[in-house]
């Protein structure tokens, strides 16, 4: 997988409306690393993303099911297909594959304009800890263009230095440097002149969605995370009906901080395996 795919990738991956955060060419090139991302080609034409999870391989169908024969044989040498949308899973369901709930993988959205507003009582305390931060800090937020990605890769190396676990970091270091390339584009929030918070993503094709792919933040601002959460929706062009915060990865923090922000729905993903 390399930046030379995207010219074949790209526009197939914009013709899809099933709303799933991995199906942009910059999230499979961006953790291309993570999951050893290969393409590969049926005779038929049909593109599979072939993957591994340590010692567990996959593939990915994103541009639809080959021919019984070949997913047969994609099932034997791979054993797991991943990121199985509902409409894909029904089908492989009434073709007698095993079909499983990837709850984990879930991605979250909220409608765009509850979170910019963040009315009524269920966000009470969220209102409060934005009120605690902008009353606190002289703070400024700018789009994140190519003269403050200095400052944006500051904030992920400090937020980097906070955290024993390295997570994202790679993915989120190359989605900065290669922004313009990926055609990726978020915003930058400062206290005084300090940067201290960036927000990274792109659109989601056909589903009126704005997909958010990273959030950081440095330690010390009471409140930042929940400001740059509001702020950026706020800016969000009104045609984004509703904001893509992507999967929880089973995590209990991060699950019931994204419940927190009461989703509107989910887009539903499943693995499938031979029967």
């Amino acid at each position: 997988m390399t930046l030379a795919h995207r010219p074949l990738l790209h526009p197939l991956f914009q013709q899809l409306r099933d709303g799933i955060s991995e199906f942009t060419f910059a999230n499979i090139y961006l953790f291309r690393q993570s999951h050893g991302y290969r393409l590969s080609q049926f005779v038929d034409g049909t593109i599979v993303i072939l993957g591994r999870d340590k010692d567990t391989p996959f593939f990915i169908l994103p541009f639809g099911l080959p021919e019984q024969p070949l997913l047969e044989c994609l099932f034997r040498d791979h054993g797991m297909m991943k990121c199985v949308s509902k409409d894909q899973a029904a089908r492989l369901a009434a073709m007698n594959y095993t079909v499983i709930e990837d709850r984990d993988n879930f991605d979250y959205l909220y409608r765009r304009q509850a979170l910019a507003e963040l009315g009524g009582r269920n966000y009470h305390k969220k209102r409060n800890l934005i009120k605690a931060f902008v009353n606190s800090h002289a703070y400024r937020a700018l789009p994140l263009r190519e003269e403050f990605r200095s400052d944006a890769l500051r904030v992920l190396d400090d937020w980097r230095a906070e955290n024993d676990q390295a997570g994202d970091y790679e993915a989120a270091r190359e989605g900065l440097e290669k922004s313009e390339e990926l055609q990726l584009c978020g915003g930058i929030y400062y206290v005084e002149e300090r940067p201290v918070a960036y927000v990274l993503g792109e659109e989601l094709a056909g589903v009126a969605t704005y997909l958010i792919h990273f959030e950081k933040a440095v330690a010390g601002y009471k409140g930042l995370y929940q400001f740059i959460n509001q702020s950026f929706a706020s800016v969000l062009p009104e045609d984004y009906e509703t904001i893509n915060r992507e999967q929880d990865m089973g995590d209990p923090g991060l699950r019931h901080a994204k419940l927190s922000y009461r989703p509107s729905g989910f887009i539903e993903k499943f693995k499938v395996a031979l029967a």
